[in-house]
């Protein structure tokens, strides 16, 4: 049997990478006028990709051009510009060409000594990031995959340091006979910090939730009532941009009730953390750099590709603590090791992505870019509260529209119509939105975070929405 050679000559290689360069290339260059919904299903793409275990190689470019057109139909218009149905970014093109070259390079970043450039990259992006978010800059930055895992890094160092002033090292010790952590945060908490609970092993359901307003602020009387009351060690958890309404708490007085009580605060600002690099925006998040820790997405709203977010934490070695691997073949000293920061020994150089991002756009364009995604979203709320039979039921204070159709209806059957627009709305693909049950009725989620939507959007999405309510109301 012949085996094939390790690696490509340099002409078929170059072949290859212009074959991925085209595929790239067509694919995002018509994002504009794709349809917002699959060509095909998952059913359908399962069966499709359902083949039986490759005896034998195939050539390179063979199975590129294999891989895009199975995977092509599948693929969501997440780039396009009226996808709104999640808060995702549309991975700016500079920051694609970096990943490109991230994958290239092949850097496994676990230590400054065998990989310098990422490690002396995310020093440097460390720096811009708590600049443009104007956090503490003794604070450290964690590379991490996604906000899950951002919130989870945080609160790992969180538990660790609370426990630690009482006494108790969770590191070397674990949980079994340490004091008990409480964990107060609002009850409409996003689900990725019950997540990040559960594997901390301090568990969902142990948490004091405290009672939110009709925007889903958590009320800083009832913290405030509610924190005084404990004893021992304590982790707060606020919010910066509420899934549906994009609201955000009180952060003065959280954080002033918190520290009273030598609580660690932990922010959960997985996309409205970007609210501080937008000067029209900023009043928002004021007194967030109170907090002692803050979790945010870069695949959100700063464009980068996907497999990037941030754990920040005013406490360095806090955050060291919780996440440092030592071992004898890894080396030590006082350079920066970005494994000393999350939970991965072997990544990618996730730093690289985000400098290019950051320099491509800069300060002026990151802030431009959040203050238009929040006026489209103003936008679009008008045109559709201006509809006799549809509410917005948020303050459109950021990206977010939590829109009601039939306010006045049975809320059941409202409900079931609502489920089936949302549906009519993915089918028809001019928009693609997403739902939610919020304040006891079905919403139509609307999230504005693609870089490539613009003001000309607005009247296409409201138009597009309101057609699949009146056919599905009507019908």
């Amino acid at each position: 049997m012949k085996v094939r050679e390790a690696a490509l000559g340099s002409e078929d290689l170059r072949a290859l990478l212009a074959d991925v360069s085209a595929h790239a290339l067509a694919y995002r260059t018509a994002a504009s006028t794709r349809p917002h919904c699959p060509a095909r299903d998952y059913q359908e793409l399962r069966a499709a990709f359902n083949q039986p275990t490759p005896e034998r190689g195939a050539h390179a470019r063979a199975v590129i051009a294999e891989l895009a057109a199975l995977a092509e139909p599948g693929l969501a218009n997440i780039i396009g510009p009226r996808f709104y149905g999640w808060v995702m970014g549309a991975s700016h093109e500079t920051g694609v060409a970096a990943d490109w070259l991230v994958s290239a390079w092949g850097q496994n970043v676990g230590n400054a000594h065998a990989t310098p450039a990422a490690s002396a990259c995310e020093e440097a992006v460390t720096c811009w990031l708590l600049d443009l978010l104007d956090l503490p800059r003794e604070s450290s930055v964690g590379f991490v995959s996604g906000a899950t895992l951002a919130n989870f890094t945080c609160l790992a160092a969180a538990r660790g340091e609370v426990l630690r002033r009482v006494g108790w090292d969770v590191e070397a010790d674990g949980l079994f006979g340490a004091p008990p952590v409480h964990v107060v945060l609002g009850e409409e908490a996003h689900s990725t910090i019950f997540s990040g609970l559960r594997y901390l092993g301090l568990g969902a359901k142990r948490v004091l939730s405290v009672p939110s307003d009709d925007q889903g602020r958590m009320r800083p009387d009832a913290f405030k009532r509610t924190i005084e009351k404990l004893e021992g060690p304590v982790i707060a958890i606020a919010q910066a941009g509420h899934i549906n309404a994009g609201s955000f708490d009180a952060f003065p007085e959280i954080a002033e009730a918190a520290h009273a009580k030598g609580a660690w605060l932990h922010v959960d600002g997985a996309f409205g953390l970007w609210a501080r690099a937008c000067p029209d925006r900023a009043h928002l998040a004021r007194g967030l750099e109170l907090a002692d820790s803050w979790g945010v997405d870069g695949h959100k709203w700063l464009q980068t590709p996907y497999d990037s977010a941030y754990a920040i934490v005013r406490n360095a070695e806090a955050h060291r603590r919780a996440m440092l691997i030592a071992a004898s073949y890894l080396p030590a000293g006082e350079d920066r090791h970005p494994a000393d920061y999350t939970p991965e020994l072997s990544r990618r150089a996730r730093g690289f992505a985000t400098w290019a991002t950051i320099k491509a756009m800069g300060r002026e364009g990151i802030a431009e870019m959040v203050s238009r995604h929040c006026a489209i979203a103003r936008g679009i709320a008008e045109r559709l509260s201006a509809a006799p039979d549809v509410a917005v039921l948020n303050d459109v204070v950021l990206n977010q529209v939590a829109v009601c159709l039939g306010p006045e209806m049975d809320v059941a059957k409202a409900d079931a119509l609502t489920a089936r627009t949302i549906a009519r709305i993915q089918r028809e693909g001019v928009v693609f939105v997403g739902g939610a049950h919020w304040r006891g009725r079905q919403i139509i989620r609307i999230s504005v975070c693609s870089m490539n939507t613009t003001e000309a959007d607005v009247g296409a999405s409201a138009d597009a929405i309101l057609s699949a309510w009146r056919a599905e109301r009507d019908a």
